[in-house]
């Protein structure tokens, strides 16, 4: 705004920019910055507020306003989700906490952080859902799909803890919550998963500095604790808590679990590709459902009547669009990305569907991260050629597989005798067998695998009998016989 002083903000702050049509903001943000501009309460529009309201985003609080946004932009409806919490955070959070010193903080260390990678972070998810879940690492490597050293290895890379430590802290934030909320000391040990009273007061002592009786007895003392705490719809961690038992001043509550989300049945005008956030949820059209866990983006395509859903305390979020065109799609198609992309995924779905924009920014931008990924996906399962112009031509084909059509066959000489020197076969021959391995991972990967008239759609083939006999030729069975061996559907 012309003649304003500037509001900046750091990591975790908000500002509130009160409407009025005689205002002009701009907002500009940081390289390495994620800002999510949020419409707020309409009880709030009848406050008068002349000036920008700052505002500290508290502990918790983040995933809750992403799906805010997510509502904002989708037709997802999210039943049972209420706006008013955001409404308590612009009018109680006017300032930032007082920072607090070491001679007011307990003894024990903050919560623990939570571990990104997909596997780790899965079992992190389960445990503060469920503190008392007491299965052996080998166990959850196998829940998770991963190998126990695996899942170790993330746990300690990831959050500086052992994974016996972070399953700890995990556990004794959630007994001060319920310690807080009136339970009693045994209640209480049985509920985050201790054998025994005397296990569980040791290790409280050893992390608090007090044990589960005085702890309560403190809390006797200090009303607005207990009440605080009843209000809370799940175990949250404990440093609120324990801020407000040494006086300090505590952010609003923090929303409960998110509710699950749908949209009604409809259809895009342009493909719009999707991607899980956080948790899962699926995509259906006509009687097949595609399903989704954390990290999975789909393309939805254009015209194609479907319904979205995503499940409890999930998020998928739009990450942007494409003309019919720009990408030739006619069934969904799907690719997986690591918990490395989060910060520009999200990115992505801020520029996708605000005014906020980098300079040049070009909206097929999401085309080529999504072809990238899909070829770097598919090249996992071939022989690739180790000379930089050989492995340009091999991923620029993966990436053109079953969306922007195009033989792929068009190259130099050179790089056909490159191919059949650094994989034994020719460039043509090289295609041929990329296709075919794709086709062999859909027709069985997924709850029964991909139809054959869809995989032959997917792969650029105009008739299925066509397909099929390559197929046949390369694996030496039909692709419906395939698809039976390997999913024991007929």
């Amino acid at each position: 705004m012309e003649d304003s002083p500037e509001c900046r903000l750091a990591e975790g702050e908000g500002v509130w920019i009160p409407a009025n049509p005689g205002n002009h903001w701009t907002v500009i943000t940081e390289p390495g910055t994620v800002a999510f501009p949020l419409l707020t309460h309409p009880s709030l529009a009848a406050e008068t507020v002349s000036e920008p309201r700052r505002f500290v985003v508290p502990h918790g609080w983040q995933d809750w306003l992403i799906q805010h946004f997510n509502l904002m932009v989708t037709p997802l409806t999210g039943h049972g989700y209420s706006q008013d919490a955001l409404v308590d955070l612009l009018r109680d959070s006017g300032r930032r906490p007082p920072p607090r010193s070491e001679d007011t903080r307990p003894d024990a260390v903050d919560p623990p952080a939570m571990p990104r990678a997909g596997g780790a972070r899965a079992v992190a998810d389960e445990l503060l859902r469920n503190p008392a879940l007491d299965l052996t690492v080998d166990e959850w490597a196998t829940r998770v799909l991963s190998s126990p050293r695996t899942l170790l290895r993330d746990f300690r890379a990831d959050t500086g803890l052992t994974f016996e430590q972070w399953r700890l802290r995990c556990r004794l934030s959630a007994a001060v919550e319920f310690l807080a909320a009136g339970f009693g000391v045994d209640q209480v040990a049985a509920r985050v998963g201790f054998a025994s009273r005397s296990g569980f007061t040791r290790a409280f002592r050893q992390q608090f500095g007090s044990t589960p009786y005085e702890f309560s007895r403190t809390l006797s003392a200090h009303p607005a604790v207990g009440d605080h705490s009843r209000r809370t719809a799940a175990v949250r961690q404990a440093d609120d808590l324990v801020t407000m038992m040494r006086g300090g001043r505590v952010a609003p509550d923090a929303p409960g679990l998110l509710p699950a989300t749908r949209t009604i049945s409809h259809a895009n005008d342009s493909h719009v590709l999707c991607w899980a956030y956080r948790g899962s949820g699926y995509l259906g059209v006509g009687d097949r459902r595609y399903e989704w866990g954390r990290g999975v983006a789909t393309w939805i395509p254009a015209g194609v009547k479907h319904v979205t859903g995503v499940h409890q305390d999930s998020i998928t979020l739009p990450i942007g669009d494409a003309d019919a065109g720009d990408l030739r799609l006619i069934e969904p198609l799907q690719v997986q990305f690591s918990p490395d992309w989060d910060d520009y995924l999200l990115f992505c779905s801020i520029i996708a569907r605000t005014p906020m924009r980098p300079d040049g920014y070009d909206p097929n931008h999401v085309l080529d991260l999504f072809a990238d990924q899909v070829a770097a996906q598919r090249a996992l399962s071939l022989p690739m050629p180790t000379d930089s112009r050989a492995r340009g031509a091999a991923m620029d084909y993966l990436r053109r597989i079953g969306t922007s059509g195009g033989s792929g066959h068009d190259v130099p000489a050179a790089i056909h005798r490159t191919f059949r020197e650094q994989t034994g076969m020719s460039f043509s021959r090289w295609c041929y067998a990329a296709r075919m391995r794709i086709a062999r991972d859909m027709l069985a990967g997924g709850p029964g695998g991909a139809k054959p008239s869809a995989v032959a759609r997917r792969l650029g083939y105009a008739h299925l009998p066509t397909f099929s006999s390559a197929f046949t030729r390369f694996h030496g069975l039909s692709p419906r016989d395939y698809q039976e061996r390997e999913t024991g559907r007929p």
